[in-house]
C-alpha cells in the first residue's frame, strides 16, 4: 500500500502547487496530462501499461486548485552485467500540461520523486530526457561512468546516484522494462 504523503512545491509559480502519490480518481486526468504534454497517446498508454503490470514504483502528481496539471513516473531498470543489492529506477514520463509548462511543475515533480526515490532507498536514478535541463538536478551523462543504453543516446541519457560510491561500484548496460519497446511497436 502506498503512503498519501503529500509535498509542498516551493517552485517558481504564483499558484500553490500540491505534489501527491497518485490515486484511483487521478487515473484518467493523469492520462490526459501524459497524452497532451506530449501531443500523442503513446507516453500515456505506457504510463497505463507500467500501472497495469506493477512497474510503477513511484506515480507522482501536481495538483493545482483541485486539478491535476502533472505527472512523473519512476520505473525499474535493469543493469547488464547484474549486480546484487542495487536498486536503480528509470524517470519516465515527466509531463506537465502545455498551459501549466515553464512555471516550476516539471522542477517540483522531479524535485519530489528524487526525495521519494532517496526514502525508498533507490541507489541510482536513470533518465532518457533533455540534456540542459536535468543536470540542474544532479544528473550527468551515464556513459561517463560506465553506462550504455539501448537507444544510442549520447548526451542525453543520465545517472544520478542517490547514495554515495554508488557510480563506483557498478557500470553496464541500462534497459527500461519491455513495456518502453512495447509500447512503442
Amino acid at each position: 500500500m502506498k503512503s498519501k504523503k503529500s509535498y509542498l512545491a516551493a517552485a517558481e509559480v504564483s499558484m500553490e502547487i500540491i505534489i501527491r502519490e497518485e490515486m484511483d480518481a487521478d487515473l484518467e486526468a493523469i492520462f490526459q496530462v501524459n497524452q497532451l504534454a506530449f501531443e500523442s497517446p503513446i507516453e500515456a498508454l505506457l504510463v497505463d501499461l507500467l500501472r497495469e503490470r506493477g512497474k510503477s514504483v513511484i506515480s507522482l502528481v501536481a495538483q493545482a486548485n483541485g486539478k491535476i496539471v502533472g505527472h512523473i513516473l519512476f520505473s525499474p531498470v535493469s543493469i547488464t552485467p547484474e549486480y546484487e543489492n542495487w536498486h536503480a529506477l528509470g524517470l519516465a514520463p515527466l509531463a506537465v500540461l502545455p498551459e501549466y509548462q515553464r512555471q516550476g511543475i516539471g522542477k517540483a515533480l522531479v524535485t519530489a520523486g528524487l526525495e521519494r526515490c532517496r526514502e525508498l532507498g533507490i541507489d541510482l536514478v536513470f533518465v532518457l530526457g533533455h540534456p540542459a535541463y536535468y543536470p540542474g538536478f544532479g544528473f550527468t551523462r551515464a556513459s561517463d561512468f560506465g553506462f550504455a543504453n539501448e537507444y544510442q543516446a549520447e548526451d542525453a541519457f543520465m545517472v544520478m546516484a542517490l547514495k554515495p560510491g554508488s557510480l563506483d561500484a557498478i557500470a553496464g548496460l541500462v534497459k527500461y522494462a519491455p513495456e518502453f519497446t512495447e509500447i512503442e511497436a
